[in-house]
């Protein structure tokens, strides 16, 4: 089982990782969000951002749904994320070795080449 500060250790771990003031967590690289907090939207209700569901970038369509479908107990995605390659990751549901493992895959799609390429 993960938490939100596993997913902070996981993510300030990579290089030229800027953590940008949230109420729960934005991890950026060249100003590309790679991973952050869940801002979960109830109609009527104000916003309240979820730090044990992580928002991660997936980076394509494909991708996405082979983790909505194949995993459904970790993996969710509201219709107002349609057409965005980013998943919900229920953080309760994943070993600290798994979220490293999408976190780090997040990372590598977001980053620029030359950075991905450096580490």
């Amino acid at each position: 089982m993960a938490d939100a500060e596993d997913v902070r250790a996981i993510a300030l771990a990579l290089p030229h990782v800027d953590e940008i003031p949230s109420e729960g967590f934005d991890f950026r690289v060249a100003n590309r969000g790679f991973v952050w907090s869940y801002p979960e939207s109830v109609p009527g209700k104000r916003r309240v951002i979820r730090d044990d569901i992580a928002v991660l970038y997936v980076g394509d369509e494909a991708e996405k749904q082979a983790l909505l479908l194949g995993e459904p107990e970790r993996f969710f995605a509201p219709p107002s994320y349609d057409g965005w390659p980013l998943v919900m990751l229920r953080l309760e549901k994943v070993t600290k070795r798994r979220l490293k493992e999408l976190i780090t895959d997040a990372w590598q799609m977001r980053a620029p080449e030359e950075l991905a390429d450096a580490r």
